[in-house]
């Protein structure tokens, strides 16, 4: 089974200006798309052949595990944006953020932290664990299929996520996304 690139839920301009054309163009374009194809290119004859994604990604190691989580994770975080979005979260997601982490301002703190201190390259992200709500990040490709807990959203602190827009100031991509571009029905619809 062809794994096939996922179509944006947006036109590549749509998240300007806190996230370039040429951002995206790259990103998606370039990375993205190159995971599928390598990992379209690894999996014939092999075990994983006939397997989704999320089965790749649960059993796999090395190469086919990287491009498959690279994959997976690229295509939950484009869905964690939207043109507009940002703010805070309402409904039941505000109330499983505050009963977590005490407040909004408290998760965006955390959570911004953790995007911005992830050392190197990786994710980070707002999952759920039993009842409760936890900040994490990952390394490299690793993603929260592999670690037991639900992800809600994530954020991509791979250098090629903001490099264009932002040079090195990370912590001000990850205040873009949050503020302008966080889909928090999205969000919400994982819990």
């Amino acid at each position: 089974m062809a794994i096939e690139l996922p179509s944006l839920p947006y036109s590549q301009d749509a998240l300007a200006p806190h996230m370039s054309a040429e951002t995206l163009s790259f990103h998606y374009g370039k990375h993205h798309a190159g995971y599928v194809k390598k990992l379209n290119a690894a999996i014939p004859g092999t075990q994983w052949a006939d397997k989704s994604l999320e089965e790749i990604i649960r059993g796999a190691e090395g190469g086919i595990f990287n491009n498959a989580a690279q994959v997976w994770n690229h295509s939950f975080f484009w869905n964690c944006l939207e043109p507009g979005g940002g703010g805070e979260p309402s409904g039941d997601l505000a109330d499983a953020i505050n009963r977590s982490f005490g407040s909004f301002a408290e998760f965006k703190t955390k959570f911004s932290t953790t995007c911005a201190t992830q050392f190197g390259s990786g994710w980070g992200w707002l999952v759920k664990k039993g009842d409760a709500l936890e900040v994490m990040s990952t390394a490299n490709a690793d993603t929260p299929l592999k670690h037991g807990v639900t992800a809600l959203m994530t954020i991509d602190v791979w250098e090629h996520a903001y490099y264009i827009d932002y040079r090195n100031d990370r912590a001000a991509f990850i205040a873009a996304v949050i503020d302008n571009l966080a889909n928090w029905d999205f969000v919400a619809s994982q819990l």
